[in-house]
């Protein structure tokens, strides 16, 4: 059964994005079977993993409302063990459409476990907000993990997300988890203000991941080429760390 896991935070810009595609990249090229779902209306990951989301006749959306099976939407990759359950623009209707469905919370893990023994990973690429299709990422998840940039207006809004994942395990899944923070977009030129970091640790004592992902030009282009930085530039800074993180989470799940 496939651990899924949710990347999450409401703030935009702060590589999101960037991070569910190369996790999702790294963890299938050190052997793990792996989905990436796109659950962001803006379709970045979709674009960024090389799929044209405006050619496409169904996607996320059209499984959220019953049209049609998860199965039907999953595009194979190149990398062999990685496949992408593609949004489009429809998606953004989900959020108003499913406000009076019956167990709306709960649409995307229901149709994730429909899928859930084909995989190892299933790596969720949440909207920055915190509506009803976050919801759903949060209550699929069985763990979250939260880019936050490396600067000090980054923080501003963590403490709301924090509160919305605590009502989460307090009302509809107590099991979900959060895995921890990546800090992304850091300068090495630039020290993290002891502040920042006193911040993050308050958030999340003993869970920030060592992977530290850079400021880096290399990682920001791939995504306009539909190319993970793996297959973009798999030498660059920003490649490899993005790999350190992907074996730094298999360290962590091998000793839980």
């Amino acid at each position: 059964m496939a651990r899924i896991i949710s990347i999450i935070n409401q703030k935009g810009g702060v590589g999101k994005t960037t991070t569910s595609i190369n996790l999702a990249v790294y963890l299938a090229a050190l052997g793990k079977y792996v989905l990436l779902v796109d659950l962001d209306p803006q379709a970045n990951a979709t674009s960024g993993i090389g799929i044209e989301h405006n050619q496409l006749e169904k996607g996320l959306y059209e499984v959220l409302s019953g049209q049609t099976d998860l199965r039907s939407i999953i595009q194979a990759h190149e990398l062999d063990g990685l496949k992408i359950a593609p949004a489009t623009n429809a998606l953004a209707g989900a959020s108003v459409e499913l406000v009076n469905v019956d167990r709306r919370e709960f649409r995307l893990l229901d149709v994730i476990d429909q899928v859930r023994h084909e995989f190892d990973y299933i790596i969720i690429d949440s909207p920055p907000s915190l509506g009803l299709l976050t919801i759903n990422g949060l209550v699929a998840a069985d763990e979250i993990l939260i880019p936050v940039q490396a600067e000090y207006f980054a923080l501003e809004g963590l403490g709301q997300l924090m509160n919305t994942i605590s009502l989460i395990q307090d009302n509809i899944k107590p099991e979900v988890k959060v895995l921890g923070a990546v800090i992304t977009m850091y300068d090495g030129r630039q020290k993290l203000s002891e502040q920042v970091m006193h911040e993050l640790y308050q958030h999340f004592p003993n869970k920030i991941f060592r992977s530290i992902i850079p400021r880096n030009v290399r990682l920001t282009e791939a995504p306009s080429y539909g190319k993970s930085i793996l297959h973009y530039d798999p030498g660059s800074k920003g490649a490899k760390a993005y790999e350190r993180l992907a074996r730094e989470l298999l360290e962590i799940h091998e000793h839980n």
